[in-house]
């Protein structure tokens, strides 16, 4: 059973999405938090599986809840999926840095939202169509330039692993980078969960930012 906390200020959007995920026999919704602090402190006493967090929200928002919950120690196993009506690229990048593992609108059909929440759970990274259309645009209309910080963590993959990282940041699913390396899908797999143990990633979207950020890929690459 996947426990589920939904966080979000609207009474009515909380509910709907309820609705939605316990309509699924393996989701259970454990919690309702209204603001961003509330959040982050049912969070720690429910330790759900997956948050469904708002972006906007008083007394915290959700970007910094998303931040405090993927912090706390006692939370390394849950996981945060936005959900939210903004996917202009900074919030998507704000979310991501903070640690969420996933970002869907709200306008996402029901089935779409269910799909999200299984995959998340499942250690997947999920973006919307809109939000790595976001994602991708921020990168490639930034200008190349240095690094202006030291990744020391990527000093610790092989070359097998960084030619791995490359292929995620240009989109590649481990299919396709089982295909193009002539290795299993299993091993690719094996490949980028090392990976992001080795650079303490929760998902391949992180894996993306760590890659233009560190100026291993260049935008538009």
């Amino acid at each position: 059973m996947i426990s589920v906390l939904v966080a979000d200020d609207q009474v009515l959007i909380r509910q709907a999405v309820t609705d939605i995920i316990s309509g699924t026999a393996e989701i259970e919704v454990v919690g309702h938090a209204a603001t961003g602090r509330e959040a982050v402190d049912l969070a720690e006493r429910l330790r759900p599986d997956v948050i469904l967090m708002d972006i906007r929200m008083p007394v915290l928002d959700g970007i910094k809840a998303t931040e405090e919950i993927c912090k706390s120690p006692v939370l390394a196993s849950s996981r945060v999926l936005i959900l939210t009506t903004f996917e202009e690229d900074e919030y998507v990048v704000a979310a991501l840095r903070a640690g969420a593992s996933g970002f869907v609108g709200k306008g996402a059909e029901p089935e779409a939202i269910v799909r999200a929440v299984r995959a998340v759970h499942a250690g997947d990274g999920l973006l919307s169509p809109a939000a790595t259309r976001a994602l991708i645009n921020r990168f490639v209309a930034t200008p190349i330039r240095a690094a202006t910080k030291s990744f020391p963590e990527l000093d610790y993959l092989t070359d097998r692993e960084r030619e791995v990282l490359l292929m995620v940041a240009q989109g590649r699913s481990n299919l396709e980078i089982s295909e193009q390396l002539f290795i299993s899908p299993h091993t690719a797999k094996t490949h980028v969960n090392r990976i992001m143990t080795k650079v303490h990633a929760h998902d391949r979207a992180q894996l993306v930012i760590l890659a233009y950020e560190s100026g291993l890929i260049a935008p538009g690459s």
